[in-house]
């Protein structure tokens, strides 16, 4: 067990919860609306700074209260805290100690999140893969998280001067414009390399698993496709000049769509089974089991990286899966790794699972209730 304490003040539904974890696997068993997504939510948020359901901070605070507090106790004794204000922006602090940069406050409680939203990541839209592949990557470089905020804060400004063009001259626009081009291929190449990297770890896995959860009948492929044009090896001089220049080239287009036309937020990643694509001709099973193989190889590749396994979060998943796959996550789950998931009932959990688990009904989620 990692994660042994957590503790939610005005966080989403939840006005005060205290949960001591007495067991590796916690069940959280209830109707929808009870706080069961929440409370996981909650431990992903702490764990990468992130949520899968929510990208405003004003949205998991509870109602009329001024700010959410989250705090993890881990079995080594670290502390972590995370305060979300509704002005002010958050702070981090860890054993006490407020950080300077919220960053360091990832690391010592690694987890990986599969909720019933990631099955539509086989034939939702590219946003989803990026987002799903983003995860990722933030698991093995936290500094990643910086890179997207630079790349997404230029994009959203590189905008912003094309709406204001008319106020300035065409030699003005160009000089400011040469500016953006310049930042935007470095970021940009260093985003497609980390995204490409971890695509490459992550393949040959996720094609193993694809291959066990198939009986061996399925060949997963997964291609990287840049929203910029990389010929060349991967390194990061050439493809900064390169994308440099087809940013420049692009103005004109950029000018009559008032969108950017290159970069990494027009990235996919191809999912292809037997070299077809997934989306357009698997059947739902089959994107469900492709699905349940990529969070999988994420759960493996992120043990083999750091030593040991890290948290699994699984949001009501089991609901949208039939009993075949539903045992072959549980079986895949093992002993090894600490889980907690939620569900509305505790069918499909069978002998073990059922036994070895800490199981929380509607009631303890109740307002200041203290569990454990």
């Amino acid at each position: 067990m990692r994660l042994q304490t957590l503790q939610l003040q005005g966080f989403r539904n939840h006005r005060q919860l205290s949960l001591e974890l007495t067991q590796p696997r916690l069940l959280v068993i209830g109707p929808n609306g009870i706080g069961k997504s929440n409370l996981l939510e909650a431990v992903e948020l702490l764990g990468s700074l992130r949520s899968h359901r929510c990208s405003q901070d004003r949205d998991l605070i509870q109602w009329e209260a001024p700010r959410a507090l989250l705090r993890a106790g881990l079995d080594d004794g670290d502390q972590l805290e995370l305060e979300l204000r509704r002005q002010g922006g958050r702070q981090a602090r860890r054993n006490g100690k407020t950080l300077d940069r919220q960053l360091d406050l990832i690391g010592p409680l690694r987890c990986i999140g599969f909720s019933a939203l990631d099955l539509e990541l086989v034939r939702g839209e590219p946003s989803l893969r990026r987002q799903w592949l983003d995860r990722v990557v933030l698991q093995l470089e936290p500094v990643y998280a910086d890179l997207l905020s630079r790349y997404n804060r230029l994009l959203r400004q590189r905008s912003q001067l094309w709406r204001r063009s008319g106020q300035t001259s065409p030699s003005q626009r160009d000089a400011l414009l040469d500016a953006f081009d310049a930042q935007m291929a470095l970021v940009s190449t260093r985003i497609h390399r980390r995204r490409q990297r971890a695509l490459r770890r992550l393949a040959p896995i996720a094609r193993r698993w694809q291959s066990h959860l198939s009986a061996g009948s399925e060949e997963l492929d997964l291609q990287y496709q840049p929203g910029s044009r990389l010929d060349a090896e991967e390194a990061e001089e050439p493809w900064r000049l390169a994308i440099e220049e087809q940013l420049r080239r692009q103005r004109p287009e950029e000018e009559r769509l008032g969108s950017c036309r290159v970069g990494p937020h027009r990235d996919e990643v191809a999912l292809l089974l037997g070299g077809t694509p997934a989306r357009r001709f698997g059947s739902a099973g089959q994107q469900r089991s492709l699905v349940l193989g990529l969070k999988l190889a994420e759960l493996e590749l992120v043990t083999q990286l750091f030593g040991e396994p890290p948290l699994l979060l699984l949001d009501d998943v089991l609901a949208e899966l039939d009993p075949t796959r539903q045992h072959l996550l549980l079986e895949a789950v093992g002993q090894e790794h600490q889980c907690l998931v939620s569900a509305t009932h505790l069918n499909g959990f069978e002998g073990g699972w059922r036994e070895h688990s800490q199981i929380l009904n509607p009631g303890d989620l109740s307002p200041g209730v203290k569990i454990g």
